[in-house]
């Protein structure tokens, strides 16, 4: 958790960039980004220097050469450690001439993190504000992996709390049910085809912190954690750096975030790689034709990126993968015959596990439309029995455009740190949804179809066309209202009537 004072220290170098003339959340994230990973080179070199005087060997992997850049200055100025002490105006001429150069074209590690700073981009506009972003920033505490992270997040938070760039921002307690949902091994491969900021990587990692820390004692474990478990794509280079720094700043050396527009490119040597699909696409209309990778076309013909992210999860699923996926709510009852058959794909030849239809307002201010959490296995042969539908209708947060939290923060979440009164699931239905998850095949299929969650066999659900949207099964209670009999009734309206009609003669002599 972070203290109120290193919120403070963030939100005074945001408000620093603001009142400097950098207005962009995104430009002021990324120019963050950029000077966080020029302070961990600088980290990582301090760190091999160390090893070397301690074992009294040559440095190894040297990240800043020896000799001068070919503007003359010697590479050890590039270091954060060093250019911190210069005069503003200095500073400012190294990390604009020198160390951003450095980025582009040398500097680094060999991780995707230094990849994607190939085209890093140095925008702050002057000298006093660099000297004053240096310097807070240097204030930071960054030796605590939890602290790194939190910090980071926060910073990300800004990005959603700015407006228009909300988009890219699942809520976090959204994105941690997912994970809780697939519960992620050490074995698996994951993969988020439309990654972002890399929340739902991020959080993966953490809960596997969590809840299988004994992974680091395992060598093949802790090098497929640190290489080849998260992967993600994105189509927007700023994305990309902000998501791998996310990554770094949690404590995973190499994942593989990279650039691929994931409907438009070929996915064959993507194909059955990945074990987990965790994924909230962005849903922007239609693509053409021309511009749809033919791999999704083979799976099913449509135009609408929905249904084309869906046959892309497919894609990259292995055989016994499962997903765990945000979609409109019009996948689960669109009557288009390719809404139809990728539903029927679902249930007769996958294994559907759940529906979980989500609060309209889980994504305001940014988007009112309603959502819903489809979690499936793939089989390609099909498995599907029931499938559980939960009806949530609070997550723990208002469902207006401010989404002020409506519980003490201990009761937030999906695991909150109390237990919940009947008033407070009210309030924050992700506990009892996730409880309730494990029970899916045994005890909620007992639940009657008025409860808040329950199960539909297979057959219903193909006997009325393959349609997943919860309303179409759910029963709504209606209390049973006495009524008194009907002369009664009748010899009540014929009085009004004779009230009424002795009110106008009384009116029409007011009036005479």
């Amino acid at each position: 958790m972070l203290t109120g004072e290193l919120r403070n220290q963030i939100d005074a170098i945001w408000n620093a960039f603001w009142s400097g003339g950098i207005s962009n959340p995104l430009e002021v994230i990324e120019q963050i980004t950029y000077l966080l990973f020029i302070r961990r080179l600088d980290d990582a070199h301090t760190l091999a220097e160390s090893k070397a005087l301690l074992l009294k060997q040559p440095l190894a992997n040297r990240v800043f050469p020896e000799a001068r850049d070919d503007k003359g200055r010697p590479f050890d100025d590039l270091r954060w450690s060093r250019f911190k002490h210069f005069a503003p105006a200095e500073m400012y001429n190294v990390v604009g001439e020198h160390v951003f150069p450095f980025l582009r074209t040398r500097g680094g590690d060999g991780t995707t993190y230094s990849h994607h700073m190939k085209d890093a981009r140095f925008t702050i506009p002057n000298p006093a504000l660099l000297a004053k972003v240096v310097d807070m920033l240097d204030q930071v505490p960054m030796d605590d992996r939890d602290t790194k992270g939190d910090l980071y997040e926060y910073m990300l938070g800004k990005i959603a709390s700015a407006g228009q760039n909300g988009q890219f921002r699942t809520p976090r307690h959204m994105i941690q049910l997912m994970v809780e949902l697939v519960a992620p091994t050490p074995k698996d491969s994951i993969c988020d085809p439309a990654c972002g900021t890399a929340g739902f990587l991020v959080a993966a990692g953490e809960y596997l912190r969590q809840h299988h820390p004994d992974l680091f004692n395992d060598p093949q474990l802790r090098e497929h954690f640190h290489s080849g478990l998260f992967n993600g794509y994105d189509f927007d280079n700023t994305m990309l750096r902000i998501g791998s720094m996310n990554m770094a700043l949690h404590g995973v050396d190499n994942p593989d975030i990279r650039y691929k527009d994931s409907l438009a490119q070929n996915h064959a040597s993507d194909a059955e790689a990945y074990s987990i699909i965790l994924a909230n696409p962005p849903f922007a209309g239609s693509l053409d034709y021309e511009n749809t990778a033919k791999d999704l076309l083979a799976i099913v013909k449509t135009k609408k990126t929905e249904l084309l992210f869906l046959a892309l999860f497919l894609r990259l699923l292995k055989p016994g993968g499962r997903a765990a996926v945000i979609v409109p709510d019009g996948v689960l009852f669109g009557s288009s015959n390719a809404h139809k058959a990728l539903r029927q794909m679902l249930v007769e030849e996958q294994k559907l596990d759940a529906v979980i239809s989500l609060p309209s307002g889980c994504f305001k201010p940014y988007a009112g439309v309603s959502t819903a959490i489809l979690l499936f296995t793939k089989t390609n042969s099909g498995g599907t029995d029931h499938v559980w539908f939960y009806d949530m209708q609070a997550d723990g947060w208002s469902l207006d455009d401010k989404r002020q939290p409506l519980l003490p923060p201990e009761k937030l979440g999906a695991n909150p740190q109390q237990a919940l009164t009947d008033a407070d699931h009210a309030k924050n239905n992700l506990p009892d949804l996730l409880a309730r998850w494990p029970e899916r095949d045994s005890n909620e299929r007992q639940r009657e179809r008025t409860e808040q969650s329950f199960c539909v066999p297979k057959a219903e659900i193909a006997a009325q066309g393959y349609d997943l949207s919860i309303n179409r099964y759910k029963e709504v209670v209606h209390e049973a209202v006495e009524y008194p009999p009907p002369k009664e009734i009748l010899a009540k309206l014929a009085a009004l009537e004779e009230e009424i009609q002795a009110g106008m003669k009384e009116l029409e002599g007011l009036l005479k």
